[in-house]
């Protein structure tokens, strides 16, 4: 019998592995955090846009096939911090509709009521500093044109980012797709991992692939330990699943098909399944006038004609918008174009589809195709073709790409929560249906995409579920809630 060395191990450091153990940690268990990736430099390099776009040089090379057989690389990021320390730190909360089904649009319904996460929101925007900025007079100025038809509504973008970030120009005109060398972005290890650096019951090991998931002895269905790529065996009687919806599926898939129960646990048809991206377009739109905004990603445009969509303007200056056009326009042009430019990001929630997939394997399948969720696609369309419109009366004109399925930013859904695991593969406290001590506390359960960035609901569905979890601790075990300060933090 292996005695457990944690009370909790968590399997990836992004949005909501980092809440999970901050919750965890902070209430007096000893919890251990596994990261496939290591510390992000801090020299400037991961603001650098021939490195960070050009090159792709802190993306995973992880290879993928499409449901077609062709190859693709998701851009997914492994570092301490996950996916957070690239984000744009636009952090919103889910409409209280957009916790119901909603049978005409696809779209799979919660277990928990609105009610339930708001005390978690309002956590998770307290540790990450959310706070709106001024709209800057460029923006201010499209809106104002935009806005002459009244179905253009727009409010300030909640935003992750120090308020001292206006004193770094080059931190705030690259936060959007970078990683802060200065701290100044909310984010799961600036806001949430170093405030547990002087714990003693608080173990982060960075370079520390999960290769598979251990079960108990003579009882599969009870998951007590992890094994690394490199060998190494850690155990405890509470594992998370946080590597990310495209990542976790793959652990418990793997782990169901080699124990067998994959052929008696009903939601082991459903992993992997309803995966969800959004329906992404990013339009750049030019006028005359020179731009001279710096953050610029400072609102959020809605038009209830579109109410599964919503638009937010792109935090890319003139130099970044240059480096993504065509590289065979002449650089005095690709120059004078990007100086006048402003860039804006359309997302469309995605309904869930039983096809839409994630499937473990070498090479490891994504099966996405929008065309399963018509509704959705003929939304994000009509949205595209009436933004541009508005633009152009707006006197700017535009143009538009579409996010492919490299794209996987706001990527979630293959393992989504419910009340029952007919139709479900994690309950309403975020354990596995069917099986003990595996919890999922990412992106994975989103039953919906919603039509804003889910960052901020997985921040707080884990803070939800560790929360659970600290107080059925407690309750069962007092005598060890209370634990020393000093520093186990593995550099």
């Amino acid at each position: 019998m292996n005695v457990p060395e944690y009370d909790a191990i968590v399997i990836g450091s992004g949005a909501g592995g980092a809440a999970a153990a901050y919750r965890l940690v902070s209430g007096g268990m000893r919890v251990l955090l596994l990261e496939k990736g290591g510390h992000l430099p801090k020299d400037g390099s991961t603001l650098d846009v021939r490195r960070v776009v050009h090159d792709g040089e802190y993306f995973s090379r992880e290879p993928w096939l499409d449901g077609q057989g062709n190859s693709i690389v998701p851009e997914e990021h492994f570092n301490v911090g996950g996916k957070t320390k690239w984000y744009g730190a636009a952090l919103l909360r889910f409409s209280a509709r957009e916790f119901l089904p909603e049978a005409a649009y696809a779209c799979l319904g919660w277990p928990i009521s609105p009610h339930d996460l708001t005390p978690y929101y309002e956590q998770a925007e307290r540790l990450l500093g959310v706070r709106p900025f001024d709209c800057e007079p460029d923006l201010a100025a499209i809106l104002d044109r935009l806005q002459a038809d009244s179905a253009w509504q727009s409010s300030p973008m909640p935003m992750g980012l120090s308020a001292d970030i206006v004193n770094h120009p080059n931190e705030a005109a690259h936060f959007d797709g970078f990683a802060s060398a200065k701290n100044l972005k909310g984010e799961a290890e600036t806001s949430l991992l170093s405030q547990l650096q002087a714990r003693t019951n608080f173990t982060l090991l960075p370079d520390a692939e999960v290769d598979a998931l251990l079960g108990h002895p003579g009882s599969p269905a009870t998951v007590s330990g992890v094994r690394l790529r490199d060998g190494r065996i850690f155990y405890a009687p509470r594992i998370l699943l946080a590597a990310g919806a495209l990542h976790s599926p793959r652990l418990l898939s793997r782990y169901l098909s080699e124990t067998g129960l994959g052929s008696v646990l009903p939601v082991a048809a459903l992993v992997g399944r309803y995966v969800k991206l959004h329906l992404l377009t990013a339009m750049v739109s030019v006028s005359l006038g020179i731009k001279a905004d710096l953050i610029r990603k400072t609102t959020v445009v809605i038009n209830e004609r579109f109410p599964h969509s919503s638009i937010q303007p792109l935090g890319f200056d003139a130099a970044l918008i240059e480096a993504l056009m065509p590289r065979f326009l002449p650089g005095a042009l690709r120059r004078a174009v990007a100086k006048r430019a402003y860039g804006f990001f359309l997302q469309t929630e995605d309904g869930s589809d039983v096809g839409n997939r994630v499937q473990a394997g070498t090479p490891p399948v994504l099966d996405y195709d929008e065309a399963r969720l018509p509704a959705a696609a003929l939304e994000h369309r009509r949205l595209t073709r009436a933004f541009q419109t508005a633009l152009l009366k707006a006197g700017l004109l535009s143009f538009t790409k579409r996010i492919g399925l490299n794209g996987t930013a706001h990527v979630c859904g293959s393992l989504v929560c419910g009340r029952s695991p007919a139709d479900s593969v994690v309950d309403a406290s975020g354990q596995v249906h069917g099986m003990i001590g595996l919890y999922v506390v990412d992106g994975s359960v989103l039953p919906r995409s919603s039509r804003v960035n889910p960052s901020l609901t997985i921040y707080a569905w884990g803070l939800k579920v560790a929360d659970a979890l600290l107080r059925k601790f407690q309750l069962e075990r007092p005598a060890l809630s209370q634990v020393g300060t000093e520093a186990a933090y593995v550099a």
